[in-house]
């Protein structure tokens, strides 16, 4: 037994080398192509040791493509206009823009535009190369965003601009028509992505606002965690959508049937003029009207009666009051008894009743009544007059079209940033328009894919990953905890415990007891036989191994020193060469064995790893 523990010991510690030296190649093998991708994507200057910044170009098809590399707000307009049923206070577009490079930037010259003020109206805008028609071409848009300082309430969204005749971009306020509505929301604790874009009624001409369904993915992080996230839209002449966050799907439908309200109204509608009957009846369950209250029903008894088996406890202090007046209080010098009152001590526990079971009148306390049934109610019965729920009549819907293709929306030729926030310093860069997802994804590449590599590198360890998570979720250091304390215990379990071989004991101790003592001089006999047997048969077996070297046994060494390899290879760290002439006995029979009965399948696995 205490050999196969033996072996079983060096099998878990071989096993956690093994486990510990794979992590660390793996993870110095994710360093390497992590620093590979950097330098893929970025170009170091040797002499200063200084990432340099190299900015997107469109390579393809595009509508609209604005890296604000150039440091300025050349080709954008602003708001000069008023919010309309506001205070005037706040209602005119003040809010501050800049175009800078991020507070934390990995990427020196990387430069975005930042929404600077905080509790401001902001609104900009810029005409695109060229208006989007929607035909049979897809609509792709995407923009980066970072909340540097977190967000509070406030929104990031874009609005691509209808075109219409009387677009002005310095009057761009709430009210401008606008096509689609894109991108990231929050207040509170409620963390949205918008998609929404007005659909035109065929029948009436008016536009009506149509959301898309709430993502089931969870958006928390994407406004906590202060890294560069990438929102794309894409919208299909299928009226199929997809909106991606980091080139991740996090919600995705039909124009048709994931959009509220629905674009095409139902076919039928309830009557308005129709009216529930006052005869009709609701009613699934009434009163069984022929039942009679039984004779011996009594509504009258309490549902509590003291109990008569109750037994006053000894040491009833009945004379002492539970609560005394305070013998050491006195009166104070500004009371008043005209205007306060007669003063009274205040009441304080009476220390008589601290070691009494109590004080006071003692009384029986009450129990459940079993006579009790309170009021009697005749049992329900199903209504033979039960006619339903009534609802209205079904008419045609005098407003009812079908619409078909929904994503043949409004042309827009503009997009537009019009935004109120609690928060400042909203870092956007890298607005994109195209019908072709492959030049966008192109594009997203070279621009958010150039800052996510730099972010990546400059990533705390494993370490450090673990007790930030650690520190946003505490219930992950038991999952920490159970983790390095498993093994370690299992360690010690089976290498350092089992039955222990008592020592002889001596005589003063047999004569404390009525043990026979055995005979030492017998048994010291047999323990010099049996060492002397055992030399004898390691003899034996050394010259035949001599013999056999002799011989030229030189396949059976080969094939053990090619085993040793494999063994070495496998698990990457250096073991013994050489394993302990102990260790190489028979194994014990499992029956005799003191091993927990789930560990004995375990045996047949482990020893021959050994």
């Amino acid at each position: 037994t205490m050999e196969l523990k033996m072996r079983l010991c060096v099998a878990l510690f071989s096993l956690s080398l093994c486990l510990l030296l794979m992590g660390h190649v793996r993870a110095q093998e994710d360093v390497d192509d992590m620093e590979m991708d950097v330098e893929d994507t970025i170009d170091y200057v040797q002499d200063e040791d200084v990432v340099t910044y190299k900015a997107p170009e469109p390579m393809g098809e595009h509508f609209f493509a604005e890296s604000f590399d150039k440091g300025t707000l050349q080709g954008w307009v602003l708001s000069q206009a008023k919010k309309d049923g506001i205070d005037e206070d706040i209602a005119k577009y003040d809010g501050k823009w800049e175009v800078e490079e991020m507070q934390d930037s990995k990427l020196p010259g990387d430069k975005g535009l930042v929404l600077k003020s905080r509790a401001k109206h902001h609104a900009i805008s810029a005409l695109l190369l060229r208006p989007f028609t929607f035909d049979t071409k897809s609509l792709i848009i995407q923009y980066e965003v970072n909340f540097q300082t977190g967000i509070d309430c406030g929104g990031a969204y874009v609005k691509l601009l209808s075109q219409t005749p009387d677009l002005d971009l310095e009057e761009f306020v709430d009210k401008t028509p606008y096509t689609i509505m894109f991108g990231p929301d929050k207040c509170g604790e409620d963390y949205k992505l918008h998609f929404i874009f007005r659909h035109k009624n065929p029948k009436t001409g008016e536009f009506e606002e149509k959301h898309a369904k709430k993502p089931d993915a969870d958006l928390r992080t994407y406004y906590t965690d202060k890294k560069t996230h990438l929102y794309t839209l894409v919208l299909n002449p299928d009226n199929s959508f997809e909106m991606l966050v980091d080139q991740t799907v996090v919600n995705s439908g039909s124009l048709l049937t994931d959009m509220t309200p629905a674009v095409n109204p139902p076919a039928e509608i309830e009557d308005p003029d129709d009216h529930k009957p006052e005869d009709w009846d609701e009613r699934p369950k009434i009163q069984d009207p022929d039942a009679v209250k039984p004779e011996d029903w009594d509504e009258d008894a309490p549902a509590k009666i003291p109990d008569d088996d109750a037994v006053k406890p000894d040491g009833w202090l009945d004379d002492e009051p539970e609560y005394i007046s305070d013998p050491d209080a006195l009166k104070p010098d500004d009371w008043d008894e005209d205007m306060d009152g007669e003063w009274e001590a205040p009441q304080i526990p009476n220390s008589a009743c601290e070691t009494a079971p109590g004080c006071g009148a003692w009384e029986r306390p009450t129990i459940d009544n079993p006579n009790y049934k309170g009021k009697w109610k005749p049992p329900m019965i199903d209504n033979p007059n039960y006619q339903g729920v009534w609802k209205p009549r079904k008419i045609p819907n005098p407003d009812f079209f079908e619409d078909l293709h929904p994503f043949r929306m409004t042309p827009f030729s503009a997009i537009g940033l019009e935004l109120w926030s609690m928060s400042s310093d909203i870092f956007f860069d890298n607005f994109f328009i195209s019908s072709d997802r492959n030049v966008a994804e192109r594009w997203a590449n070279d621009g958010w894919g150039l800052k996510k590599a730099a972010e990546g590198a400059a990533e705390p360890g494993l370490v450090n990953q673990m007790i930030t998570a650690a520190e946003e979720r505490p219930w992950l250091w038991i999952v920490y905890v159970l983790t390095v304390a498993l093994p370690l215990v299992l360690i010690i379990v089976f290498c350092c415990t089992g039955k222990k071989s008592s020592a002889p004991a001596t005589a003063a101790e047999y004569k404390k007891t009525d043990e026979p003592q055995p005979d030492v001089k017998e048994e010291a006999e047999e323990a010099a036989k049996e060492e002397e047997t055992e030399t004898k048969d390691e003899e034996d077996s050394s010259g035949e191994a001599e013999e056999a070297v002799e011989n030229g046994d030189k396949d059976e060494n080969a094939s053990n020193e090619k085993s040793e390899e494999d063994i070495l290879r496998r698990c990457r760290v250096p073991l013994l060469k050489r394993i302990p002439q102990h260790l190489s006995a028979p194994i014990p029979n499992p029956a005799q064995s003191s091993l927990p009965p789930l560990l004995l399948p375990l045996v047949p696995i482990l020893v021959p790893m050994m």
